[in-house]
């Protein structure tokens, strides 16, 4: 995919549609936005628009959640 497209190069028509649909099937198989990013030489934002326009339902950031934790255990002391 990435050989495909050169860096910075303006991305329209079919070309923006098949790669919207690469994108979305491989952040749906698992896929972070920014290994995507990587593997096709785009910025992070600029796939994050593409799966935004091709209608994925993005996935919340990873990591600890630390407001409910402490929410829990304020409440229970």
């Amino acid at each position: 995919m990435a050989e495909t497209l050169k860096k910075g190069s303006r991305v329209t028509g079919a070309a923006r549609e098949k790669l919207a649909t690469e994108l979305k099937k491989k952040y749906d198989s698992g896929a972070s936005i920014r290994a995507l990013a990587e593997e096709t030489g785009r910025s992070y934002g600029f796939v994050h628009r593409m799966l935004s326009e091709s209608g994925v339902s993005l996935r919340g950031r990873g990591g600890a959640t630390r407001g409910k934790a402490k929410a829990t255990a304020g409440a229970s002391s």
